[in-house]
């Protein structure tokens, strides 16, 4: 089954639509492939002066302007995955009317779309952290790893919901709403200390991507970045917010097998 999934034949069309679908984003734009990176940079630039230099939040962080920019970046990520993976079998509803060809592919071209503009945005990262002075901490080999993390829920999520906005179009305008609540209820823009509740600190850092963003920031850029593991004070509450992502991957392909047979007459 493995063999048959990842053969020569799929990953040649993973990689056709992943080649199309860059090629379409930015067609028609003066920048192009820039504004993969200007797009973070733009609302870095606009959080930093708000928050920062109006707010003086993150005053107490070490780096703090690294540690708000790596938070953008890794939610953009989570972001970008869901929204992209949410329209992307409608999007290519001609593609699958005309060609036989595994549905799945379609939602993993959308997300390695992402992961894409992700390492891109990560050289940034790794650019102002240079400027910056900040250090670089061996725990930084294991940002991939929370990466990994982001990615898997993210997958569950876009095979998701991609599937049921083939069906209920009413979809993206909820997620819409879900993703920007959840911009604000993840400590992306703010450190996570200016919760004074330990309770609430605990209820945050159960969601996967606060605590990613959270372990991130301590991994990358100081030590000092609160993780779900001292707020918890134990290692094992880590596998709270993973088991979270398995069941949501788990949810994610099983809703997306038993929809794929109707999206023919339903796109």
């Amino acid at each position: 089954m493995f063999n048959r999934i990842f053969s020569k034949q799929n990953r040649a069309l993973l990689g056709e639509l992943v080649r199309t679908d860059f090629k379409l984003r930015y067609q028609g734009s003066v920048l192009g492939y820039t504004w993969s990176l200007l797009r973070p940079l733009m609302l870095f630039l606009i959080m930093y002066v708000v928050f920062v230099r109006f707010l003086r939040l993150g005053g107490d962080v070490p780096h703090y302007p690294i540690y708000l920019l790596l938070g953008l970046v890794l939610w953009q990520f989570f972001s970008d995955m869901t929204s992209q993976g949410l329209k992307s079998v409608v999007d290519r509803s001609d593609l699958i009317r005309k060609v036989s060809i595994p549905r799945w592919i379609i939602v993993i071209s959308t997300s390695i779309s992402a992961l894409i503009n992700l390492s891109f945005n990560l050289v940034v990262v790794l650019i102002f952290m240079f400027v910056n002075g900040t250090a670089f901490l061996a725990t930084a080999l294991w940002l991939p790893v929370l990466i990994f993390e982001t990615y898997v829920l993210s997958l569950g999520l876009a095979l998701f919901l991609s599937a049921a906005y083939v069906k209920y179009r009413d979809i993206t305008h909820i997620w819409e709403v879900v993703i920007q609540a959840a911009f604000y209820a993840t400590p992306v823009l703010y450190p996570i200390t200016l919760i004074k509740n330990a309770n609430y600190q605990k209820l945050l850092l159960i969601n996967p991507v606060a605590q990613v963003v959270q372990d991130g920031r301590y991994v990358l850029v100081t030590h000092d970045s609160k993780t779900i593991a001292t707020t918890f004070n134990s290692p094992w509450a880590r596998l709270v917010p993973i088991a979270i992502v398995a069941i949501t991957l788990i949810i994610g392909c099983l809703y997306f097998k038993r929809q794929e047979k109707n999206f023919a007459e339903n796109l």
